[in-house]
Protein backbone atom coordinates (compact mmCIF):
# COMPACT_ATOMS: atom_id res chain seq x y z
CA UNK A 1 0.00 0.00 0.00
CA UNK A 2 1.23 3.46 -0.86
CA UNK A 3 2.44 5.20 2.33
CA UNK A 4 0.70 8.39 1.28
CA UNK A 5 -2.64 6.76 0.45
CA UNK A 6 -5.79 8.04 2.16
CA UNK A 7 -6.19 4.78 4.08
CA UNK A 8 -2.68 5.03 5.50
CA UNK A 9 -3.24 8.66 6.44
CA UNK A 10 -6.49 7.72 8.21
CA UNK A 11 -4.70 4.94 10.11
CA UNK A 12 -1.97 7.36 11.18
CA UNK A 13 -4.56 9.95 12.20
CA UNK A 14 -6.50 7.34 14.17
CA UNK A 15 -3.34 6.10 15.92
CA UNK A 16 -2.36 9.66 16.76
CA UNK A 17 -5.89 10.29 18.00
CA UNK A 18 -5.78 7.19 20.21
CA UNK A 19 -2.44 8.39 21.62
CA UNK A 20 -3.83 11.85 22.40
CA UNK A 21 -6.94 10.37 24.01
CA UNK A 22 -4.75 8.04 26.07
CA UNK A 23 -2.48 10.91 27.08
CA UNK A 24 -5.41 13.05 28.17
CA UNK A 25 -7.07 10.17 30.00
CA UNK A 26 -3.78 9.19 31.64
CA UNK A 27 -3.35 12.69 33.05
CA UNK A 28 -6.93 12.82 34.32
CA UNK A 29 -6.71 9.29 35.76
CA UNK A 30 -3.45 10.07 37.53
CA UNK A 31 -5.14 13.12 39.01
CA UNK A 32 -8.09 10.91 39.88
CA UNK A 33 -5.91 8.35 41.62
CA UNK A 34 -4.21 11.11 43.59
CA UNK A 35 -7.68 12.37 44.51
CA UNK A 36 -8.67 8.90 45.69
CA UNK A 37 -5.49 8.54 47.72
CA UNK A 38 -6.11 11.90 49.41
CA UNK A 39 -9.75 10.91 49.96
CA UNK A 40 -8.69 7.56 51.46
CA UNK A 41 -6.22 9.38 53.74
CA UNK A 42 -8.97 11.50 55.27
CA UNK A 43 -11.92 9.08 55.11
CA UNK A 44 -10.60 5.49 54.94
CA UNK A 45 -13.57 3.10 54.87
CA UNK A 46 -15.71 5.12 57.29
CA UNK A 47 -19.41 5.98 57.26
CA UNK A 48 -18.56 9.40 55.81
CA UNK A 49 -16.71 7.67 52.94
CA UNK A 50 -19.80 5.56 52.23
CA UNK A 51 -21.94 8.71 52.25
CA UNK A 52 -19.73 10.64 49.81
CA UNK A 53 -19.36 7.74 47.36
CA UNK A 54 -23.06 6.84 47.43
CA UNK A 55 -24.16 10.47 47.05
CA UNK A 56 -21.89 11.05 44.06
CA UNK A 57 -23.48 8.13 42.21
CA UNK A 58 -26.96 9.67 42.08
CA UNK A 59 -26.31 12.90 40.09
CA UNK A 60 -23.70 10.97 38.09
CA UNK A 61 -26.66 8.99 36.80
CA UNK A 62 -27.69 12.03 34.74
CA UNK A 63 -24.15 12.63 33.55
CA UNK A 64 -23.74 9.03 32.41
CA UNK A 65 -27.24 8.91 30.96
CA UNK A 66 -27.00 12.06 28.83
CA UNK A 67 -23.26 12.68 28.73
CA UNK A 68 -20.23 11.29 26.98
CA UNK A 69 -21.43 7.76 26.23
CA UNK A 70 -24.75 8.83 24.74
CA UNK A 71 -23.18 11.62 22.71
CA UNK A 72 -20.58 9.20 21.36
CA UNK A 73 -23.33 6.84 20.24
CA UNK A 74 -25.85 9.31 18.83
CA UNK A 75 -24.28 12.72 18.14
CA UNK A 76 -20.73 12.00 16.93
CA UNK A 77 -21.69 9.53 14.12
CA UNK A 78 -24.22 12.00 12.64
CA UNK A 79 -21.97 15.04 13.10
CA UNK A 80 -18.92 13.25 11.63
CA UNK A 81 -20.90 11.93 8.67
CA UNK A 82 -22.24 15.40 7.80
CA UNK A 83 -18.73 16.82 7.91
CA UNK A 84 -17.36 13.95 5.80
CA UNK A 85 -20.04 14.73 3.18
CA UNK A 86 -19.04 18.42 3.16
CA UNK A 87 -22.28 19.63 4.81
CA UNK A 88 -20.43 21.79 7.33
CA UNK A 89 -23.16 24.39 8.02
CA UNK A 90 -25.66 21.63 8.64
CA UNK A 91 -23.20 19.87 10.96
CA UNK A 92 -22.69 23.06 12.99
CA UNK A 93 -26.45 23.56 13.25
CA UNK A 94 -26.90 20.01 14.56
CA UNK A 95 -24.22 20.60 17.19
CA UNK A 96 -25.89 23.80 18.43
CA UNK A 97 -29.37 22.23 18.58
CA UNK A 98 -28.15 19.13 20.40
CA UNK A 99 -26.16 21.21 22.89
CA UNK A 100 -29.12 23.45 23.75
CA UNK A 101 -31.54 20.52 24.00
CA UNK A 102 -29.26 18.49 26.26
CA UNK A 103 -28.52 21.38 28.60
CA UNK A 104 -32.21 22.27 29.04
CA UNK A 105 -33.18 18.66 29.59
CA UNK A 106 -30.55 18.08 32.27
CA UNK A 107 -31.39 21.42 33.92
CA UNK A 108 -35.02 20.33 34.32
CA UNK A 109 -34.12 16.86 35.54
CA UNK A 110 -31.62 18.28 38.04
CA UNK A 111 -34.31 20.48 39.54
CA UNK A 112 -36.66 17.51 39.84
CA UNK A 113 -33.84 15.45 41.35
CA UNK A 114 -33.12 18.03 44.05
CA UNK A 115 -36.81 18.04 44.98
CA UNK A 116 -37.06 14.22 45.10
CA UNK A 117 -33.70 13.60 46.79
CA UNK A 118 -35.09 12.06 50.03
CA UNK A 119 -37.10 9.55 48.01
CA UNK A 120 -34.07 8.73 45.84
CA UNK A 121 -31.94 8.12 48.92
CA UNK A 122 -34.49 5.67 50.33
CA UNK A 123 -34.53 3.82 47.00
CA UNK A 124 -30.79 3.76 46.34
CA UNK A 125 -29.30 3.40 49.83
CA UNK A 126 -32.00 1.82 52.02
CA UNK A 127 -29.35 0.72 54.51
CA UNK A 128 -28.45 4.33 55.41
CA UNK A 129 -30.21 5.67 58.51
CA UNK A 130 -30.10 8.65 60.88
CA UNK A 131 -27.18 11.02 60.46
CA UNK A 132 -25.75 8.95 57.63
CA UNK A 133 -28.96 9.32 55.62
CA UNK A 134 -29.27 13.05 56.38
CA UNK A 135 -25.71 13.74 55.24
CA UNK A 136 -26.30 11.78 52.00
CA UNK A 137 -29.40 13.85 51.22
CA UNK A 138 -27.51 17.10 51.73
CA UNK A 139 -24.62 15.95 49.56
CA UNK A 140 -26.83 14.78 46.70
CA UNK A 141 -28.54 18.18 46.57
CA UNK A 142 -25.12 19.82 46.40
CA UNK A 143 -23.95 17.47 43.65
CA UNK A 144 -26.95 17.73 41.28
CA UNK A 145 -25.97 21.07 39.62
CA UNK A 146 -22.64 19.52 38.62
CA UNK A 147 -24.50 16.98 36.46
CA UNK A 148 -25.72 19.64 34.01
CA UNK A 149 -22.25 21.17 33.80
CA UNK A 150 -20.62 17.80 33.07
CA UNK A 151 -23.17 17.00 30.35
CA UNK A 152 -22.27 20.32 28.70
CA UNK A 153 -18.61 19.29 29.06
CA UNK A 154 -19.41 16.00 27.28
CA UNK A 155 -21.07 17.93 24.44
CA UNK A 156 -17.87 19.96 24.05
CA UNK A 157 -15.95 16.68 23.96
CA UNK A 158 -18.15 15.39 21.12
CA UNK A 159 -17.50 18.49 19.00
CA UNK A 160 -13.78 18.59 19.75
CA UNK A 161 -13.27 14.87 19.09
CA UNK A 162 -14.93 15.02 15.68
CA UNK A 163 -12.50 17.80 14.74
CA UNK A 164 -9.54 15.74 15.97
CA UNK A 165 -9.04 17.85 19.14
CA UNK A 166 -8.71 14.93 21.53
CA UNK A 167 -6.25 16.04 24.19
CA UNK A 168 -8.08 19.04 25.64
CA UNK A 169 -11.40 17.28 26.14
CA UNK A 170 -9.91 14.21 27.81
CA UNK A 171 -7.46 16.12 30.01
CA UNK A 172 -10.06 18.68 31.20
CA UNK A 173 -11.16 16.40 34.10
CA UNK A 174 -7.75 17.09 35.65
CA UNK A 175 -9.23 20.41 36.82
CA UNK A 176 -12.19 18.59 38.39
CA UNK A 177 -9.86 16.27 40.31
CA UNK A 178 -7.48 19.02 41.39
CA UNK A 179 -10.34 21.12 42.76
CA UNK A 180 -11.55 18.23 44.92
CA UNK A 181 -7.99 17.49 46.09
CA UNK A 182 -7.56 21.13 47.08
CA UNK A 183 -10.87 21.09 49.01
CA UNK A 184 -9.86 17.92 50.88
CA UNK A 185 -6.43 19.33 51.71
CA UNK A 186 -7.73 22.78 52.69
CA UNK A 187 -10.50 21.56 54.98
CA UNK A 188 -9.06 18.17 55.96
CA UNK A 189 -7.14 19.52 58.94
CA UNK A 190 -10.09 21.33 60.51
CA UNK A 191 -13.27 19.50 59.44
CA UNK A 192 -14.22 15.99 60.47
CA UNK A 193 -16.24 13.22 58.86
CA UNK A 194 -19.60 14.42 57.50
CA UNK A 195 -18.63 18.11 57.60
CA UNK A 196 -15.55 17.40 55.49
CA UNK A 197 -17.70 15.40 53.04
CA UNK A 198 -20.09 18.36 52.65
CA UNK A 199 -17.29 20.89 52.12
CA UNK A 200 -15.61 18.59 49.58
CA UNK A 201 -18.96 18.35 47.80
CA UNK A 202 -18.77 22.05 46.95
CA UNK A 203 -15.36 21.31 45.45
CA UNK A 204 -17.06 18.80 43.12
CA UNK A 205 -19.41 21.51 41.80
CA UNK A 206 -16.61 24.06 41.32
CA UNK A 207 -14.48 21.42 39.57
CA UNK A 208 -17.37 20.61 37.19
CA UNK A 209 -17.63 24.30 36.28
CA UNK A 210 -13.88 24.59 35.58
CA UNK A 211 -13.86 21.37 33.50
CA UNK A 212 -16.60 22.79 31.28
CA UNK A 213 -15.37 26.36 31.00
CA UNK A 214 -11.89 25.34 29.84
CA UNK A 215 -13.37 23.61 26.75
CA UNK A 216 -15.88 26.27 25.73
CA UNK A 217 -13.53 28.68 23.87
CA UNK A 218 -12.20 25.96 21.50
CA UNK A 219 -15.68 24.54 20.97
CA UNK A 220 -17.13 27.96 20.24
CA UNK A 221 -14.34 28.71 17.76
CA UNK A 222 -15.04 25.49 15.83
CA UNK A 223 -18.78 26.18 15.66
CA UNK A 224 -18.38 29.87 14.77
CA UNK A 225 -16.50 29.18 11.54
CA UNK A 226 -19.54 29.44 9.27
CA UNK A 227 -23.29 29.80 9.42
CA UNK A 228 -25.85 27.96 11.51
CA UNK A 229 -29.58 27.54 11.16
CA UNK A 230 -31.75 26.21 13.96
CA UNK A 231 -34.34 25.07 11.40
CA UNK A 232 -31.88 22.99 9.39
CA UNK A 233 -30.28 21.85 12.64
CA UNK A 234 -33.61 20.54 13.93
CA UNK A 235 -34.23 18.66 10.69
CA UNK A 236 -30.80 17.01 10.68
CA UNK A 237 -30.89 16.40 14.43
CA UNK A 238 -33.76 13.94 13.99
CA UNK A 239 -31.19 11.21 13.33
CA UNK A 240 -29.41 12.12 16.55
CA UNK A 241 -32.65 11.97 18.54
CA UNK A 242 -33.67 8.70 16.84
CA UNK A 243 -30.39 7.11 17.91
CA UNK A 244 -30.50 8.91 21.25
CA UNK A 245 -33.51 7.09 22.71
CA UNK A 246 -32.17 3.51 22.47
CA UNK A 247 -28.81 4.62 23.85
CA UNK A 248 -30.42 6.46 26.76
CA UNK A 249 -32.43 3.34 27.56
CA UNK A 250 -29.28 1.22 27.32
CA UNK A 251 -27.30 3.56 29.54
CA UNK A 252 -30.23 3.72 31.93
CA UNK A 253 -30.30 -0.06 32.21
CA UNK A 254 -26.56 -0.11 32.96
CA UNK A 255 -26.96 2.65 35.55
CA UNK A 256 -29.80 0.76 37.22
CA UNK A 257 -27.44 -2.19 37.54
CA UNK A 258 -24.84 0.06 39.19
CA UNK A 259 -27.45 1.40 41.58
CA UNK A 260 -28.54 -2.10 42.51
CA UNK A 261 -24.90 -2.88 43.31
CA UNK A 262 -24.88 0.19 45.57
CA UNK A 263 -28.13 -0.89 47.20
CA UNK A 264 -26.72 -4.32 47.99
CA UNK A 265 -23.44 -2.78 49.21
CA UNK A 266 -25.35 -0.37 51.46
CA UNK A 267 -26.97 -3.36 53.17
CA UNK A 268 -23.56 -4.87 53.92
CA UNK A 269 -21.29 -3.77 56.81
CA UNK A 270 -19.56 -0.37 56.87
CA UNK A 271 -16.93 0.03 54.17
CA UNK A 272 -18.66 -2.03 51.47
CA UNK A 273 -19.80 0.99 49.42
CA UNK A 274 -16.43 2.74 49.71
CA UNK A 275 -14.55 -0.50 48.96
CA UNK A 276 -16.60 -1.03 45.81
CA UNK A 277 -15.83 2.49 44.57
CA UNK A 278 -12.12 2.22 45.46
CA UNK A 279 -11.90 -0.97 43.37
CA UNK A 280 -13.92 0.48 40.50
CA UNK A 281 -11.57 3.46 40.30
CA UNK A 282 -8.67 1.09 39.64
CA UNK A 283 -10.71 -1.18 37.37
CA UNK A 284 -11.78 1.73 35.15
CA UNK A 285 -8.19 2.82 34.52
CA UNK A 286 -7.37 0.28 31.76
CA UNK A 287 -10.91 0.56 30.38
CA UNK A 288 -10.41 4.31 30.01
CA UNK A 289 -6.79 4.23 28.86
CA UNK A 290 -7.18 1.48 26.28
CA UNK A 291 -10.86 0.72 25.67
CA UNK A 292 -12.08 4.31 25.66
CA UNK A 293 -9.05 5.79 23.92
CA UNK A 294 -9.13 3.38 20.98
CA UNK A 295 -12.93 3.46 20.68
CA UNK A 296 -13.12 7.26 20.92
CA UNK A 297 -10.38 7.77 18.33
CA UNK A 298 -11.91 5.22 15.93
CA UNK A 299 -15.54 6.37 16.16
CA UNK A 300 -15.34 9.51 13.97
CA UNK A 301 -13.24 7.64 11.38
CA UNK A 302 -15.55 4.61 11.35
CA UNK A 303 -18.59 6.89 11.08
CA UNK A 304 -17.15 8.62 8.02
CA UNK A 305 -15.97 5.29 6.57
CA UNK A 306 -19.44 3.71 6.78
CA UNK A 307 -20.79 6.22 4.25
CA UNK A 308 -17.87 5.91 1.81
CA UNK A 309 -17.47 4.00 -1.43
CA UNK A 310 -17.64 0.22 -1.98
CA UNK A 311 -15.31 -1.90 0.12
CA UNK A 312 -15.97 -0.08 3.38
CA UNK A 313 -16.95 -3.31 5.13
CA UNK A 314 -13.53 -4.85 4.48
CA UNK A 315 -11.73 -1.71 5.65
CA UNK A 316 -13.89 -1.49 8.78
CA UNK A 317 -13.21 -5.16 9.49
CA UNK A 318 -9.47 -4.58 9.14
CA UNK A 319 -9.59 -1.61 11.53
CA UNK A 320 -11.49 -3.68 14.08
CA UNK A 321 -8.90 -6.47 13.92
CA UNK A 322 -6.01 -4.06 14.55
CA UNK A 323 -7.89 -2.33 17.36
CA UNK A 324 -8.70 -5.64 19.06
CA UNK A 325 -5.05 -6.66 18.94
CA UNK A 326 -4.02 -3.37 20.55
CA UNK A 327 -6.66 -3.80 23.25
CA UNK A 328 -5.64 -7.35 24.10
CA UNK A 329 -1.95 -6.46 24.34
CA UNK A 330 -2.59 -3.89 27.05
CA UNK A 331 -5.68 -5.27 28.79
CA UNK A 332 -4.52 -8.87 29.34
CA UNK A 333 -1.60 -7.82 31.60
CA UNK A 334 -3.91 -5.38 33.38
CA UNK A 335 -6.31 -8.22 34.21
CA UNK A 336 -3.41 -10.44 35.30
CA UNK A 337 -2.11 -7.70 37.60
CA UNK A 338 -5.56 -7.17 39.13
CA UNK A 339 -5.86 -10.89 39.83
CA UNK A 340 -2.38 -11.44 41.24
CA UNK A 341 -1.20 -8.06 42.49
CA UNK A 342 -4.41 -6.31 43.51
CA UNK A 343 -3.18 -5.78 47.08
CA UNK A 344 0.03 -4.19 45.81
CA UNK A 345 -1.91 -1.83 43.54
CA UNK A 346 -4.49 -0.91 46.19
CA UNK A 347 -1.90 -0.19 48.88
CA UNK A 348 0.28 1.80 46.47
CA UNK A 349 -2.64 4.03 45.57
CA UNK A 350 -4.55 4.28 48.82
CA UNK A 351 -2.56 3.18 51.87
CA UNK A 352 -2.26 6.31 53.95
CA UNK A 353 -3.84 7.68 57.11
CA UNK A 354 -7.03 5.76 57.82
CA UNK A 355 -6.63 3.39 54.86
CA UNK A 356 -4.86 0.29 56.21
CA UNK A 357 -3.28 -2.87 54.79
CA UNK A 358 -6.50 -4.73 55.67
CA UNK A 359 -8.46 -2.24 53.55
CA UNK A 360 -6.05 -2.93 50.69
CA UNK A 361 -6.69 -6.69 50.92
CA UNK A 362 -10.42 -6.03 50.88
CA UNK A 363 -10.15 -3.87 47.74
CA UNK A 364 -7.99 -6.62 46.15
CA UNK A 365 -10.81 -9.15 46.60
CA UNK A 366 -13.28 -6.83 44.89
CA UNK A 367 -10.78 -5.99 42.16
CA UNK A 368 -10.05 -9.67 41.45
CA UNK A 369 -13.73 -10.22 40.75
CA UNK A 370 -13.76 -7.28 38.34
CA UNK A 371 -10.66 -8.58 36.54
CA UNK A 372 -12.60 -11.57 35.20
CA UNK A 373 -14.59 -9.35 32.86
CA UNK A 374 -11.98 -6.69 32.12
CA UNK A 375 -11.09 -7.85 28.60
CA UNK A 376 -14.76 -8.39 27.76
CA UNK A 377 -15.63 -4.85 28.92
CA UNK A 378 -12.99 -3.20 26.72
CA UNK A 379 -13.74 -5.36 23.67
CA UNK A 380 -17.47 -4.79 24.15
CA UNK A 381 -16.93 -1.03 24.16
CA UNK A 382 -15.14 -1.25 20.80
CA UNK A 383 -17.83 -3.49 19.28
CA UNK A 384 -20.54 -1.10 20.47
CA UNK A 385 -18.68 1.85 18.90
CA UNK A 386 -18.69 0.03 15.56
CA UNK A 387 -22.47 -0.37 15.79
CA UNK A 388 -22.81 3.31 16.69
CA UNK A 389 -20.71 4.24 13.64
CA UNK A 390 -23.20 2.24 11.56
CA UNK A 391 -25.98 4.20 13.34
CA UNK A 392 -27.33 0.96 14.81
CA UNK A 393 -28.01 1.73 18.47
CA UNK A 394 -30.65 -0.93 19.03
CA UNK A 395 -28.38 -3.96 18.83
CA UNK A 396 -26.08 -2.81 21.67
CA UNK A 397 -29.24 -1.95 23.66
CA UNK A 398 -30.63 -5.48 23.40
CA UNK A 399 -27.38 -7.06 24.53
CA UNK A 400 -26.89 -4.51 27.33
CA UNK A 401 -30.29 -5.50 28.72
CA UNK A 402 -29.26 -9.17 28.66
CA UNK A 403 -25.98 -8.41 30.42
CA UNK A 404 -27.56 -6.26 33.10
CA UNK A 405 -30.34 -8.76 33.76
CA UNK A 406 -27.82 -11.56 34.22
CA UNK A 407 -25.53 -9.37 36.31
CA UNK A 408 -28.34 -8.36 38.67
CA UNK A 409 -29.69 -11.90 39.05
CA UNK A 410 -26.31 -13.58 39.52
CA UNK A 411 -24.84 -10.71 41.55
CA UNK A 412 -27.69 -10.48 44.04
CA UNK A 413 -27.69 -14.22 44.67
CA UNK A 414 -23.91 -14.45 44.92
CA UNK A 415 -23.49 -11.36 47.11
CA UNK A 416 -26.04 -12.50 49.67
CA UNK A 417 -25.30 -16.25 49.71
CA UNK A 418 -21.72 -16.95 48.58
CA UNK A 419 -19.85 -15.46 51.60
CA UNK A 420 -21.93 -17.60 53.99
CA UNK A 421 -21.28 -20.74 51.95
CA UNK A 422 -17.56 -20.03 51.97
CA UNK A 423 -17.48 -19.08 55.64
CA UNK A 424 -16.51 -15.46 54.95
CA UNK A 425 -17.74 -12.18 56.42
CA UNK A 426 -20.82 -10.80 54.69
CA UNK A 427 -18.92 -7.72 53.45
CA UNK A 428 -17.11 -9.96 50.93
CA UNK A 429 -20.38 -10.15 49.05
CA UNK A 430 -19.19 -7.07 47.13
CA UNK A 431 -16.50 -9.22 45.46
CA UNK A 432 -19.23 -11.63 44.35
CA UNK A 433 -21.05 -8.68 42.74
CA UNK A 434 -18.06 -7.77 40.59
CA UNK A 435 -17.44 -11.42 39.64
CA UNK A 436 -21.05 -11.82 38.46
CA UNK A 437 -20.80 -8.60 36.44
CA UNK A 438 -17.63 -9.89 34.76
CA UNK A 439 -19.24 -13.17 33.73
CA UNK A 440 -22.27 -11.33 32.34
CA UNK A 441 -19.90 -9.00 30.47
CA UNK A 442 -18.42 -11.95 28.56
CA UNK A 443 -21.86 -13.01 27.37
CA UNK A 444 -22.58 -9.48 26.12
CA UNK A 445 -19.18 -9.32 24.39
CA UNK A 446 -19.79 -12.61 22.57
CA UNK A 447 -23.24 -11.50 21.39
CA UNK A 448 -21.89 -8.14 20.13
CA UNK A 449 -19.01 -9.84 18.34
CA UNK A 450 -21.30 -12.38 16.64
CA UNK A 451 -23.78 -9.72 15.52
CA UNK A 452 -21.06 -7.42 14.17
CA UNK A 453 -19.40 -10.31 12.33
CA UNK A 454 -22.64 -10.82 10.41
CA UNK A 455 -22.46 -7.21 9.22
CA UNK A 456 -18.78 -6.82 8.27
CA UNK A 457 -17.30 -10.35 8.37
CA UNK A 458 -15.66 -12.49 11.10
CA UNK A 459 -13.84 -10.54 13.81
CA UNK A 460 -11.73 -12.17 16.50
CA UNK A 461 -8.30 -12.45 18.07
CA UNK A 462 -6.51 -15.73 17.34
CA UNK A 463 -6.50 -18.32 20.12
CA UNK A 464 -2.74 -18.68 19.83
CA UNK A 465 -2.22 -14.96 20.32
CA UNK A 466 -4.54 -14.92 23.37
CA UNK A 467 -2.69 -17.83 24.97
CA UNK A 468 0.67 -16.20 24.26
CA UNK A 469 -0.41 -12.94 25.94
CA UNK A 470 -1.77 -14.75 29.02
CA UNK A 471 1.45 -16.79 29.21
CA UNK A 472 3.44 -13.55 29.17
CA UNK A 473 1.20 -12.20 31.92
CA UNK A 474 1.72 -15.35 34.02
CA UNK A 475 5.51 -15.13 33.69
CA UNK A 476 5.40 -11.46 34.65
CA UNK A 477 3.30 -12.34 37.71
CA UNK A 478 5.81 -15.01 38.76
CA UNK A 479 8.64 -12.47 38.59
CA UNK A 480 6.60 -9.89 40.54
CA UNK A 481 5.70 -12.44 43.24
CA UNK A 482 9.38 -13.31 43.55
CA UNK A 483 10.21 -9.64 44.10
CA UNK A 484 7.45 -9.37 46.69
CA UNK A 485 8.74 -12.37 48.62
CA UNK A 486 12.25 -10.91 48.65
CA UNK A 487 10.99 -7.54 49.88
CA UNK A 488 8.57 -8.84 52.54
CA UNK A 489 9.76 -12.34 53.42
CA UNK A 490 6.48 -14.01 52.31
CA UNK A 491 3.93 -13.82 49.51
CA UNK A 492 1.33 -12.61 52.01
CA UNK A 493 3.62 -9.96 53.47
CA UNK A 494 2.59 -6.33 53.34
CA UNK A 495 4.59 -3.90 51.24
CA UNK A 496 5.24 -0.51 52.80
CA UNK A 497 5.67 2.99 51.46
CA UNK A 498 5.61 3.77 47.76
CA UNK A 499 8.98 2.44 46.56
CA UNK A 500 8.39 -1.26 47.31
CA UNK A 501 5.06 -1.55 45.42
CA UNK A 502 6.53 0.44 42.54
CA UNK A 503 9.45 -1.99 42.25
CA UNK A 504 7.09 -4.98 42.14
CA UNK A 505 4.78 -3.43 39.55
CA UNK A 506 7.63 -2.07 37.43
CA UNK A 507 9.22 -5.53 37.31
CA UNK A 508 5.86 -6.99 36.26
CA UNK A 509 5.61 -4.54 33.36
CA UNK A 510 9.21 -5.00 32.20
CA UNK A 511 8.99 -8.80 32.20
CA UNK A 512 5.70 -8.72 30.29
CA UNK A 513 7.20 -6.45 27.63
CA UNK A 514 10.34 -8.60 27.30
CA UNK A 515 8.36 -11.82 26.96
CA UNK A 516 6.06 -10.34 24.31
CA UNK A 517 9.11 -9.07 22.42
CA UNK A 518 10.53 -12.59 22.43
CA UNK A 519 7.14 -13.80 21.18
CA UNK A 520 7.38 -11.11 18.50
CA UNK A 521 3.94 -9.73 19.30
CA UNK A 522 3.17 -6.96 16.76
CA UNK A 523 2.19 -4.42 19.44
CA UNK A 524 5.37 -5.06 21.44
CA UNK A 525 7.51 -4.63 18.33
CA UNK A 526 5.65 -1.44 17.41
CA UNK A 527 6.14 -0.09 20.95
CA UNK A 528 9.87 -0.91 20.80
CA UNK A 529 10.17 0.81 17.41
CA UNK A 530 8.42 3.93 18.70
CA UNK A 531 10.67 4.12 21.76
CA UNK A 532 13.83 3.71 19.66
CA UNK A 533 12.75 6.43 17.21
CA UNK A 534 12.18 8.90 20.04
CA UNK A 535 15.51 7.97 21.62
CA UNK A 536 17.41 8.80 18.43
CA UNK A 537 15.66 12.12 17.80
Amino acid sequence: MNPSSPTTKKDHSSSRGAFLVSAGILLSRIAGLIRERVFAHYFGSSDAADVFKAALRIPNFLQNLFGEGVLSASFIPVYAKLRAEGRHDEARSVAVVVGLWLFLLVLILSGIGIWLTPLLIDLITPGFEGEKRAATIELVRIFFPSAGLLVLSAWCLGVLNTHGRFFLSYSAPVLWNLTIIFALWWFGGSAEHYQLAILSGYGVVLGSLLQTVVQLPSTKALLSDGGTSLRSGLAAARSVFTNFIPVVIGRGVVQISAFIDSIIASLLPTGAVAGLVYAQTIYLLPISLFGMSISAAELPTMSALSSSEDGWKARLNERMHRSLERLAFFVVPSAAAFLGLGDVIACLLYQSGKFTVADGLYVWGILAGSAVGLLAATMGRLFASAFYALQDTRTPLRFAIIRVTLSIALGTLAALKLPTLLGLESRWGVAALTLAAGLAGWIECYLLQAALSKKIGPISIGVRQKLALWAAGALALAAAWGAKIILTGSIAGALHGILQPLVVLLLFGVVYLLVTLVQRQPQALALKSTLLRRKHR
